[in-house]
């Protein structure tokens, strides 16, 4: 069995310890909750970074995979992501449970310390980030967001939250902009560090085998310098509803051999925070969520209009997204009867075996979900950004009561608010 606790070590600074013998890794997660904004962006999907290449200690990779060495192998990875309109930049590590280590010695209160000394002891020059480390780290920041363009159904998505959400944080991307990291300088980022070491929320996570009490005190130790703060609160989410009365058509054209149309819904308000969220949840997995979803059945397997089809929520944005892949001479046919199949659960045209489908493939995930430390930690992420405390157990048996009318209810609030369609270049 497992047991949770959640407690704030510091002013805005929460840890979510899951007590658990199921592992014989322990995994550890350091966040920064910061509004999603434009003007800051791309600074701070570049701060872990900068910071994974050395501290004052380990001034350099080498002397860090050592140290890291020391802890039996262990891992620690810069991370950037996006939850709602909360940029979440910061550090997951993994290493050996205190269990299983040879002699039964501690690994937990130096793996925190390395943690600590990432976040709050980073390798400087001239009183800023190391000119070198900050020029290779932006490099390879411009790499990663130029190199998006490369998935084409990642890129598709990407650019219909862009345009359809161009007034919205929610529309910028989590990495930034290429002209934002361009003009990034060691002073500059050593700022924005700063701001971001005073003013984010901090979000700690633990799952392993070590007493609560005994995570909380390794950790509070480790970021004992953290800025005194009572400023940090967590960035709220802005939901809009469709105002326009007809939905916005986007296109573009790229050297690509297959089209990618994607469909961008507002949910009428319904997020994670509303009692009939979880109806819309099983709405989209009935209409594209699952291998037995309507999109995937129909639009893709029986009329062959798609080689993929499928869709996602955003549950604190209040979005519906739709990705495919189709010919470019099928875009209408493709576009209508996506559309077709949604008009269809509006309807309660669904099947009872479609409905215990999505139900079992829901539940079936989520509780698979217990079983990968890192699929735990991104969940309870996305639960603390929304300020959440429901488990995964508890979400399990209520997906158990939801019926087909509250499928039909949700799907008929969900309004097509912009389409997005990249096609090839005329010849």
């Amino acid at each position: 069995m497992s047991e949770m606790t959640r407690r704030e070590i510091y002013p805005g600074v929460w840890l979510r310890a899951i007590h658990t013998e199921k592992f014989k890794s322990a995994y550890l997660s350091l966040t920064l909750m910061a509004p999603l904004d434009r003007e800051t962006a791309a600074e701070n999907a570049l701060v872990p970074f900068v910071l994974r290449r050395g501290t004052a200690v380990h001034p350099d990779m080498e002397s860090l995979s050592a140290a890291l060495d020391e802890l039996y192998g262990g891992a620690v990875e810069p991370v950037v992501r996006k939850k709602g309109e909360t940029q979440c930049v910061g550090f997951v590590a993994s290493f050996l449970d205190d269990a299983y280590t040879l002699g039964g010695e501690p690994i937990l209160e130096s793996a925190a310390a390395l943690l600590g000394e990432l976040l709050l002891q980073p390798y400087t020059q001239d009183g800023v980030f190391c000119p070198d480390y900050t020029a290779g780290e932006k490099a390879n920041l411009l790499d990663r967001i130029r190199g998006q363009v490369n998935d084409k159904r990642t890129y598709a998505t990407l650019q219909l939250t862009r345009r359809m959400c161009r007034e919205e944080a929610f529309g910028v991307d989590k990495l930034g902009d290429e002209a934002s990291v361009d003009a990034i300088t060691p002073a500059s980022l050593w700022q924005r560090y700063q701001a971001l070491l005073s003013t984010a929320a901090v979000e700690l996570y633990y799952c392993g085998s070590a007493d609560p009490q005994r995570v909380e005190a390794a950790l509070k130790s480790a970021l004992a310098a953290l800025p005194v703060s009572g400023e940090r609160l967590m960035p709220e989410c802005q939901v809009r509803l469709h105002a326009e009365a007809q939905p916005r058509v986007e296109e573009e054209s790229m050297d690509v051999t297959q089209g990618k149309l994607a469909l961008g819904f507002r949910t009428g308000g319904v997020t994670c925070w509303e009692e009939d969220y979880l109806a819309l949840v099983m709405c989209n997995a009935v209409f594209g969520g699952t291998t037995l979803s309507k999109l995937f059945l129909n639009v893709r397997e029986k009329l062959s209009l798609c080689y993929y089809a499928s869709s996602m929520l955003e549950k604190m944005k209040g979005l519906m997204l739709v990705s495919s892949g189709i010919e470019f001479d099928k875009y209408e046919t493709a576009r209508d009867e996506i559309l077709a199949q949604l008009e269809a659960i509006r309807r309660g045209d669904v099947e009872d075996w479609e409905l215990e489908g999505a139900r079992r493939t829901l539940i079936g995930g989520h509780l698979s979900t217990l079983d990968d430390q890192g699929r735990q930690e991104e969940f309870w992420l996305g639960q603390a950004a929304a300020g959440l405390d429901t488990t995964i157990e508890e979400l399990c048996r209520q997906f158990e009561c939801i019926t087909r009318e509250q499928v039909a209810q949700a799907a008929q609030k969900l309004e097509l608010d912009t389409i997005y369609f990249l096609k090839g270049k005329e010849a």
